[in-house]
Order: structure tokens, then C-alpha cells, then sequence
């Protein structure tokens, strides 16, 4: 049994070309409805009851998920035409628009991984006696409240909650699991007249739940809003403080905390033997939750965020984003161009955003212009997640331009490097940053944009993200053989300079994605472009500072395969004649070592010029052999014990 559509023009607001759709998207489109919401909700629930129905209206969720608790029905999927297509001021057909838009919504969910977080509810509030005191009396009845005072000259006479005196002087981890350290921890004494306090010490530990900062100072965290668990207030603006006290009281219970990202660490470039390569990660993580752990980088889950920039800008893989993963953001952008294209529609422009840019698309429909109807909105959790490779996956499955609009959560410099490689790959003007806060101006912006033409043959092809940008790229640009690229960009050639180049192959045994190798059986260097990371591994090892890089993408199949960047004639063993070492690195080091106090012996020299096998065989013989030992004793034999016999 195929899908149902449960359309509704809103009151007559917007035009719908059932027959149309029925057509582009195969499904069995019902009649409009003009107010599926209040006077004809029995459709709606004649639609749960048949099943397998989407409706689409996304305004009155709320309307339909009570008619599916009401019903006993499983929920059905709601999806938004109207803001999106329906509500615009173009008079193009939005036939093919919608029909894009049905089609993603058809496409398969990824299931949520997530992680369960237990807080027991133990508050510690920090600040100065006269804000955290009352706020501690509201939350008493909620939470398990622990206030830090820097001063013992207000510690009040109450045993509603507990009260401490000390520093803070670190803290760690996330919700549910925060770890502090207190410098000059003093804890209130029982006993006497008064409240004690016992002795002042240093290195206090304690954990707790929830961390409410109403100090006013630094953050104790970096990018502290993305911290969960971390409550900060301006102690001086009550109505922040309120808001604070507020969210603390329902941070009771169990929660589910999404995985944002998966890690592979064998694929991790970011060290090998103590040396440094890739750290592009470190360098973007807003909230710290990366950290180096030997040869790859550690991910804490508790703190990570999700804002997708690790996954955007991994050269290997080894991190990328999984909520949803990247393989079903691919889909969603390649399904889009397809039903668009297949609908009629051509040169299609898409516009990615976040939440907050699906709220300006909204916004606009209702107050304002709309969106052409050429423009097809992809929302998506965390736009720094979209980088080069959707991008130029957008491009090459038929997208002619491609705008990310940023929201207060995107990491704008770090979307603006992604969007210059992207650039340097689908062309001048294919990709662009809409940076603003105002619904109008972002459909005036979109309204006058002139695109480029989109592909004369649109590509969808599947893989890693490295993959699909190498096919994306070559569809994009079918002319060219090599395109340059920025520096720092995660494709490119390896250079080396000959002259310096010892063949020493301390690059080979480092490098993590195999790009560069050794022949066995001659003294070269090889290296396969397509593999190349841009890491910076094998240029930091390297001893004679022989190794640069080109940024570069090389469309040709040489890329695929090994070749050679540095190759010397071998040396032959002077006394087996078995080929061995290099020819010029062995004259070198016999002409250094001639004049040496310890190869004054033609013996010694000659053993530089020998093979393994014979430079052991040669120093063994030698009258000097640094195997000997000394005489062996003689055997000790019958006569020998008898003759010392007085008895004998």
C-alpha cells in the first residue's frame, strides 16, 4: 500500500497541484483540505486510522499529536509545504519545489543514539552570600543545595541547606557528572553557640550535578551556554537569575544526552611517535570535549555539543558527525536535486540553515516574500556539520548555488573556510554565506541573486566524504585536471626536494594513510595523492626539512596511483655484491667517516660499503672482533682430578 499526502491550502491560501503531485511523487494525494486543523480534523483522523498518511501541516503539531493520543493511534509525520513552497511571492510554478520536499520527507529516519544521564539533583551554587543565599531558599524544595561562599563574615544560621566556604579553583566534566576542586575549603562545624568552621585546606574534592554560577566573573568553562549542566546568570539582572533558578529546579531525573559524533581512531592523523600532525579538531572544538590521546584524539561525549565542525573539517574520517550521520545528510541533499529536476524544475538553488534559519524561513513566508520557487530549504541540526564535500555534493547532483545562513550557534569562521574550499572546487559563486538576522533581507538576497549555471550532468555518488568529493569535483569541472586549492586545504601533493632527500623513508613509517610508501626492492619514494591527508606528519619528521606541500586536487587517475617523488641508484655490497642502502648516502657517509679516528684501518671503512650479512661476517674474522671473548677454558679431564689426589 503506497503513502497518502494529507494536504491542506490553509484557508485557501496557497495553490496545490494535486494531480501534479500525484504524478511527481507517485503517492496517493488526496483532495485539499481548508481546514484540516479545526472543522475537517476527521480527515486527519481518518488518515491516522488508514496509516502510513503524512500530513502536511507542521503548525498545528500540536493539533494532531493529541488527536493521535485521543485515537490511540501512532503519530503521523508532519511535513511543512506551506511556509516552504506554498506562502511565496513568485508566481513560478512550486510544483517541482514541493515534489523535492516530499521526497526527502519519504526518506528513512536514522535511529537517535543517545546516552542516559542521571542527576540526583546535588546543586552547587557559587557567588556572593546576597544572591545565592535567597536563591538556595527556592531551590531547597527541588534540589540538594550546596552554596560556596568566598567568605565566612555572612555564612547564615540555617540548616535548610548546606554552605561551605572555600575557592573554586576547577572544574570539569558536564550534567550529571561535575567534578570540582575547592582551594581553602572550610565546612561548617557543628556544636556550640554557633556555626564553626574547621580549618582552611587546599585540593578539596566534590562532585555534583548541576553548577549554578552567579558569580558574574570569567566562565568556567569555554563557550559556557553549550556547557550542560552549567548555569551562569548575571547576579546583578534578576530576571537572568530567575531564569536560572527555573531551569535548575527541572534538571531532576533521568535524560538523554544525543552522541553527536563517531570516532575511528585508527584512521586519526593527528600524531604518530610523539610528533604532531593534523589538529584541525582541537583547533575548532568550542566546548574542549576533544583532547589528544597518543596517536589519535578523545572525544568526551558528556561534553561535546554537536555543532558539527570536527566532522566538517576531518581529512580522514576518523570523527564525523552521526546525529544524523553524514551518509543520510548526502541522501537528503542528492534526493532534493532528484525529485526536482525529475519534476520538471531545473537549475535549483538550495538554501541550508539550522533551527534558527528554518524559524527566519517562517517568518518570512508569513510576513514577508517567501522563498523563490526555485529555492529549496534544508534544515539541518548544526549548519557547521554542512562542509565542503555536501556542499560540492550539492553542486554536482544538480544544485546551481548553494547558501548557508548562520544562526547565534554556527561557527562562522570555521563555515567560511569550508565554503572556500567548496569555492576553489565548484566555482566563483556556487557557494555563499547569507549572514543575517532578518527575514526580509534574506529573501530580498535570495530573490536577487543571479546563480551559475547548474551541471549539464548531474552526478550522485556515494562513499566516504573524500570520495564523493573527488567524483563531485571531477563531474564539476570535466576540463580541468588539477584544481588549486587554499592552503591548509585536507587534498593536495606532497613535494619533495631531491636535493636534500636522503631516502631515509622516516616519512613512510609515519605516514597514517599510507600515501606515502617505500619500494622493497629499491632505494625510492612513492606516493599516491588521492590518500594524502595534508596532515603535516611527514614534514615535521622529516630530518633534512625536505618535505613541503602543495594544496592541490588532482582530477587525472595518477592521483589513484603510486609514483615516484625520489628515487637513487642502491649500493652494491663490496664483498656479496647484494644490493643495499643508497648509493649516494653510503659514498657520503665514507667520505665523512675517512678522516675519524676509528675508521683509520682500511677494515673499518670497508665495512661501511658491506651489507649486513657480510659486515658481521667481517668484523667477526677481524683481529679485533667485538664478538670475541676471551680463551675458553681447557676441559678439565679425569688425569687432571687424579693427579691432585694425595691418595692417587
Amino acid at each position: 500500500m503506497s503513502k497518502s499526502l494529507i494536504t491542506c491550502d490553509c484557508m485557501g491560501s496557497m495553490q496545490l497541484d494535486i494531480e501534479g503531485l500525484r504524478q511527481s511523487t507517485g503517492l496517493d494525494v488526496s483532495k485539499p483540505c481548508s481546514t484540516l486543523c479545526t472543522t475537517q480534523i476527521d480527515r486527519a483522523a481518518a488518515a491516522l486510522e488508514a496509516g502510513d498518511a503524512i500530513i502536511c501541516c507542521t503548525q498545528e503539531a500540536r493539533v494532531f499529536e493529541a488527536l493521535a493520543e485521543e485515537t490511540g493511534l501512532p503519530d503521523a509525520p508532519l511535513l511543512d509545504l506551506r511556509d516552504r513552497a506554498g506562502w511565496s511571492e513568485d508566481t513560478a510554478s512550486k510544483l517541482p519545489k514541493m515534489s523535492a520536499l516530499i521526497a526527502e520527507a519519504l526518506l528513512p529516519a536514522a535511529p537517535a543514539k543517545t546516552r542516559d544521564v542521571v542527576s540526583e539533583g546535588l546543586c552547587l551554587i557559587t557567588g556572593q552570600a546576597s544572591v545565592t543565599l535567597p536563591v538556595a531558599e527556592k531551590l531547597k524544595e527541588y534540589l540538594s543545595v550546596t552554596v560556596l561562599l568566598t567568605s565566612s563574615d555572612e555564612l547564615p544560621d540555617t540548616a535548610d541547606f548546606d554552605v561551605v566556604v572555600g575557592h573554586l579553583r576547577m572544574a570539569n566534566g558536564a550534567f550529571g557528572q561535575f567534578d570540582l576542586t575547592i582551594d581553602a575549603l572550610q565546612i561548617p562545624q557543628p556544636g556550640g553557640r554557633g556555626p564553626g568552621l574547621s580549618e582552611p585546606r587546599d585540593g578539596g574534592r566534590t562532585q555534583c550535578d548541576i553548577l549554578l554560577d552567579l558569580t558574574g566573573d570569567t566562565p568556567l568553562f569555554p563557550a559556557p551556554e553549550k556547557r550542560d549542566g552549567y548555569l551562569r546568570a548575571d547576579p546583578s539582572h534578576a530576571p537572568s537569575v530567575s531564569a536560572a533558578i527555573l531551569a535548575a529546579s527541572h534538571m531532576v531525573g533521568t535524560f538523554e544526552k544525543p552522541m553527536y559524533v563517531k570516532a575511528e581512531p585508527l584512521l586519526c592523523a593527528h600524531s604518530r611517535a610523539e610528533q604532531t600532525g593534523c589538529t584541525n579538531c582541537l583547533d575548532l572544538c568550542p566546548t574542549g570535549a576533544i583532547s589528544p590521546a597518543g596517536d589519535h584524539v578523545s572525544i568526551d561525549p558528556m561534553v561535546c555539543a554537536g555543532c558539527g565542525a570536527c566532522s566538517a573539517a576531518c581529512p580522514s574520517g576518523a570523527i564525523s558527525y552521526d546525529a544524523p550521520p553524514v551518509d543520510l545528510t548526502m541522501q537528503r541533499v542528492q534526493t532534493l536535486a532528484k525529485a526536482y529536476l525529475e519534476a520538471g524544475g531545473t537549475a535549483p538553488r538550495l538554501l541550508v540553515s539550522d533551527a534558527h534559519g528554518a524559524e527566519m524561513v517562517q517568518l518570512s513566508a508569513r510576513h514577508g516574500r517567501g522563498l523563490p520557487a526555485d529555492v529549496i530549504p534544508m534544515e539541518v541540526p548544526a549548519l557547521n556539520l554542512f562542509g565542503h564535500a555536501e556542499a560540492v555534493a550539492a553542486l554536482a547532483a544538480g544544485f546551481a548555488s548553494v547558501t548557508l545562513l548562520p544562526g547565534p550557534a554556527t561557527d562562522t569562521a570555521a563555515l567560511e573556510t569550508q565554503i572556500s574550499l567548496a569555492l576553489a572546487i565548484g566555482g566563483a559563486g556556487s557557494v555563499s554565506l547569507l549572514d543575517t538576522t532578518d527575514p526580509d533581507a534574506m529573501s530580498e538576497s535570495l530573490y536577487a541573486e543571479v546563480a551559475p549555471r547548474s551541471v549539464a550532468s548531474p552526478v550522485r555518488p556515494m562513499g566516504t566524504r573524500r570520495q564523493i568529493t573527488r567524483q563531485a569535483a571531477r563531474a564539476l569541472n570535466p576540463s580541468s585536471e588539477t584544481l588549486p586549492l587554499p592552503e591548509n586545504a585536507p587534498y593536495g601533493a606532497v613535494v619533495v626536494d631531491t636535493d636534500s632527500c636522503t631516502l631515509c623513508l622516516s616519512c613512510v613509517s609515519l605516514c597514517p594513510s599510507g600515501a606515502l610508501g617505500d619500494n622493497p626492492d629499491l632505494p625510492q619514494l612513492r606516493f599516491q595523492e588521492d590518500a594524502c591527508l595534508q596532515c603535516g606528519l611527514c614534514s615535521h619528521v622529516c630530518p633534512e626539512n625536505a618535505i613541503s606541500y602543495l594544496p592541490q586536487l588532482d582530477l587525472t587517475e595518477a592521483a589513484l596511483t603510486q609514483q615516484v617523488l625520489n628515487e637513487e641508484e642502491p649500493f652494491a655490497c663490496i664483498e656479496c655484491g647484494s644490493l643495499f642502502g643508497v648509493k649516494s648516502t653510503i659514498e657520503k657517509i665514507t667520505d665523512k667517516l675517512e678522516s675519524h679516528s676509528m675508521f683509520q684501518r682500511p677494515e673499518a671503512l670497508k665495512m661501511i660499503q658491506m651489507c649486513d650479512d657480510c659486515r658481521v661476517s667481517a668484523q667477526f674474522h677481524s683481529t679485533d672482533n667485538p664478538f670475541a671473548g676471551k680463551d675458553r677454558p681447557k676441559p678439565r679431564m679425569t688425569e687432571d682430578y687424579l693427579s691432585k689426589r694425595r691418595d692417587h
